[in-house]
């Protein structure tokens, strides 16, 4: 993740990324075929999937508002983790978009199928009302999504502060308002 995060995918070197793991290039290659499935694991691994995956369990049983504030929260805390990455994964997508977006797709769409998983389950419950739990999904993680976008990629919280929790928690009220009964 290191090498990608500051080399992008096609700047970074299977023989750079041995090194920096310790390890020989023939040694990489027999744990990943390709360079793109080793960036396919990368990226499924150090995304919000497989936090989100964990999370899911954890809040089934909480109040909506708080289930929505946690996955909201860690989701956050993930992409400022990752932010060299995915800033370095949007310019490549322009650049490079066969092979990067695939990937990127994949594990997007399959964080949108495992938190509308989540919505179903509420809808089923009778905690929501009826509607497209995957377009649900979308609008939820997109809303975050491009709050983070604007304050850390556009470089908005350089001249505007927004408290974080205040917005999570407004963002959350109104989702609620379109989901909730």
């Amino acid at each position: 993740m290191k090498i990608f995060s500051r080399e992008g995918y096609l700047g970074g070197t299977t023989r750079e990324i041995a090194k920096e793991a310790g390890i020989a290039e023939v040694t990489l290659f027999r744990h990943f075929p390709s360079k793109e499935k080793l960036f396919e694991e990368m990226i499924t691994r150090y995304s919000f999937l497989p936090t989100l995956k964990g999370l899911l369990p954890e809040v089934e049983d909480m109040p909506y508002r708080q289930a929505l504030s946690e996955i909201a929260r860690k989701f956050l805390e993930r992409l400022y983790e990752r932010r060299d990455l995915i800033r370095i994964m949007h310019s490549e997508m322009h650049r490079y978009p066969d092979k990067i977006r695939k990937i990127y797709h994949g594990f997007i769409d399959e964080m949108f199928d495992t938190l509308a998983s989540y919505f179903k389950k509420m809808q089923r419950k009778g905690t929501l009302r009826k509607f497209s739990a995957e377009f649900g999904a979308r609008a939820f993680l997109g809303t975050f999504f491009s709050y983070f976008n604007a304050q850390e990629l556009m470089m908005r919280k350089r001249y505007r502060f927004e408290d974080t929790d205040r917005t999570i928690q407004e963002f959350i009220e109104i989702f609620i308002k379109g989901t909730s009964k």
